[in-house]
C-alpha cells in the first residue's frame, strides 16, 4: 500500500470514529436532555401532589434547562409508585415522593415489591400533623363526642384514610387501641379523594393531615379539625388541640419529601438538594408554605435516611399490639 492511500485510508477511519462519537459527545448535560419526571403515590389534590407542584415549579430558576412532569400513579397506599421509582434508571431524570410512614410501614405488614434500599432520599420537605377532620354540621364536637359516639354505637362511624398503612389509618388503628372504641376504617386513593367524601357526608370522618383542610384564613370554613396527632399544636391553627391534650396518647405524622433510583449520580442528587434547600429559604416560598398550609420540616436526604430505622422499629411495635388491616 502506498503512503499517500495508507493516510487517506486512516484519514477515513478516523472520520467515520468521529462520527460515531459526535452524537454521545453531542448529548446535552443534565437535566436539558428530556423532562425530569416526579412520580406521586396519591391521587391530585392532596398535601403531596399540592407540596410537588408548588416546589417544581420554584425550582426552574434553580436548576437551569429542567421541565419537571407531575405523574399521579396512585395505589396500594403508595406501593405502586415506590415500584415505579425504584425501577427507573438512575439517570436523575425519574424522582418519586416518599411519604412516611407507609413508605416504611407498609413492608411491616406484608410482603411489598420494592426495597427501600433501592431507593435514595433527597430531601424531606414537611411532617405534617395527623388529624380528624369532620364536616361543619357534624355532631362531634370533640374527640369525647366521638368516643361516647362509637361506645354507643360501636363499628358504625366512618373513617376515611388515605389508604392502608399511611398515617391516617395508623393513627386511627392508635386511637381505636387506647380509646376503646372500633369505628369503619375506610381507604382511599389520597387525601384529596378524603376530603370530598367528608365533605360530601359519605363518610363521618377524615383522617386527613391538617395542612390538607386548606382552610386556614377561611371565614366559614366547611370543615372542622376535631384534634391534630402532633407532639403540639401546629402554629397555623393553634385552636385546635392535641390528642393527647384531650386525653388519648396518640402522636403520627406525615412526613413528605423526594426520593431517586439508588444509583443516582452524586453531582445530581447533590444539585437537586442544594437546589430545594436554597428555594425554602428564600421568602417567596415562606410565603407559599402560608398559602398552601405545608407544615415545614426540611432535613437532607441522608439525615432523613437515618431516622428512618427507629420509625421502622416504631411501626412493628404498633404492629405487635394492634395489627391493622
Amino acid at each position: 500500500m502506498s503512503t499517500q492511500a495508507f493516510l487517506t485510508r486512516r484519514g477515513a477511519i478516523a472520520a467515520s470514529v468521529a462520527t460515531l462519537a459526535a452524537p454521545a459527545l453531542a448529548q446535552p448535560a443534565w437535566p436539558a436532555a428530556r423532562p425530569i419526571e416526579v412520580i406521586i403515590g396519591f391521587a391530585p389534590g392532596g398535601g403531596t401532589d399540592v407540596m410537588v407542584r408548588a416546589l417544581a415549579q420554584m425550582l426552574l430558576p434553580e436548576i437551569p434547562g429542567a421541565n419537571f412532569v407531575v405523574v399521579n400513579r396512585p395505589g396500594a397506599g403508595g406501593e405502586t409508585a415506590y415500584v415505579a421509582l425504584q425501577s427507573a434508571r438512575p439517570d436523575g431524570y425519574t424522582l418519586g415522593t416518599i411519604n412516611t410512614p407507609g413508605y416504611v410501614s407498609l413492608g411491616v405488614q406484608r410482603r411489598v415489591r420494592y426495597d427501600t434500599a433501592q431507593i435514595r432520599l433527597i430531601a424531606r420537605l414537611v411532617d405534617d400533623p395527623s388529624a380528624f377532620v369532620v364536616h361543619r354540621d357534624s355532631p362531634y364536637r370533640s374527640l369525647r363526642d366521638l368516643v361516647d359516639a362509637a361506645k354507643r354505637r360501636p363499628g358504625t362511624i366512618s373513617v376515611g384514610s388515605s389508604g392502608i398503612g399511611t398515617d391516617d389509618h395508623l393513627g386511627l388503628t392508635l386511637f381505636e387501641a387506647v380509646s376503646g372504641t372500633e369505628f369503619i376504617h375506610v381507604p382511599f386513593a389520597g387525601a384529596g379523594p378524603v376530603r370530598n367524601a367528608v365533605l360530601g357526608r359519605q363518610i363521618d370522618i377524615a383522617g386527613i393531615n391538617l395542612g390538607e383542610m386548606g382552610m386556614v384564613g377561611e371565614t366559614n370554613p366547611l370543615l372542622r379539625a376535631i384534634a391534630g396527632m402532633g407532639e403540639r399544636r401546629w402554629e397555623l391553627m393553634p385552636d385546635v388541640p392535641t390528642f393527647r391534650e384531650e386525653g388519648f396518647d396518640v402522636l403520627m405524622s406525615s412526613e413528605r419529601g423526594l426520593g431517586a433510583p439508588r444509583g443516582i449520580p452524586d453531582e445530581i442528587a447533590t444539585r437537586l438538594e442544594q437546589a430545594i434547600a436554597k428555594v425554602i429559604a428564600t421568602p417567596e416560598w415562606a410565603e407559599r408554605v402560608r398559602q398552601l398550609e405545608l407544615a415545614m420540616a426540611y432535613l437532607p436526604g441522608a439525615a432523613w435516611e437515618a431516622q428512618l430505622p427507629v420509625q421502622l422499629a416504631r411501626y412493628r411495635q404498633i404492629w405487635q399490639r394492634t395489627p391493622w388491616q
